[in-house]
């Protein structure tokens, strides 16, 4: 298979079908913009299982995505779409830049939904962007795409968060991106595992994400074991 890309925590290879490519979820874990870097053996089989798990509930649900079906434990067969370079951050409870930012204190509830919209350039550090200087730097082509990234954005939140809130975990935030399949359609890309999510444990408040890794606060792999055990009892 012909390397097409090859990210922080996937690769993307070539397929027969120009409209297909799969998507290869590796071990490594990466922090603070790949500053902090580390290996979990069998990290990627978790992520790959869990995102095909939402990914094929929120399709359920009427969104769509890029998942097409897993090949095997690391591999996911998808279509290949142009990533808008914007991640979404949907939050619900300050926790992160929010904090720092805002001097919100951690866990605070916050009394709406947040979303907000980054620009995905490493060289930049993803930086915090508007509307507007999306629209300066052309990463979309009009606002009516910002609004459906932003509705799209609140739809996944409504519905993880209730998908969530079943197996005793709180949905603090999530960062998710999207792309444009052939037709020109905007569909949820990329990956929802615990890299990508702040998830806290119900019942004792204990953080079930990367943040374990971010700031040495215990073992990654049993939580994330752990969380996918929870999917797999809901499905």
């Amino acid at each position: 298979m012909k390397l097409l890309y090859e990210g922080k925590a996937k690769k993307i290879y070539q397929t027969q079908n120009p409209d297909e490519v799969i998507c290869e979820y590796k071990d490594s874990l990466t922090a603070f913009n790949g500053e902090k870097k580390a290996n979990e053996k069998g990290k990627g089989a978790l992520n790959c299982e869990i995102t095909t798990l939402i990914f094929e509930a929120l399709q359920k649900e009427g969104i769509p995505t890029h998942l097409i079906k897993k090949i095997d434990e690391t591999k996911q067969l998808v279509k290949k779409v142009d990533i808008i370079p914007i991640e979404v951050v949907v939050r619900n409870i300050a926790a992160g830049s929010l904090t720092k930012r805002l001097g919100l204190k951690e866990g605070e509830k916050l009394p709406f939904t947040i979303v907000e919209f980054y620009y995905k350039n490493d060289e930049l550090n993803d930086p915090l962007i508007n509307d507007e200087h999306a629209l300066i730097l052309n990463l979309v082509s009009s606002r009516d795409e910002l609004n459906t990234l932003r509705e799209y954005g609140r739809k996944v939140n409504k519905f993880l968060r209730e998908f969530f809130d079943k197996i005793g975990l709180i949905l603090v935030d999530f960062k998710i991106e999207f792309g444009k399949d052939k037709n020109g359609n905007i569909i949820l890309a990329d990956e929802i595992t615990p890299d990508s999510c702040r998830l806290w444990d119900k019942k004792t408040g204990k953080k079930m994400d990367k943040d374990l890794f971010r700031f040495d606060l215990g073992d990654i792999k049993e939580a994330y074991e752990e969380i996918l055990k929870r999917l797999k009892d809901i499905k």
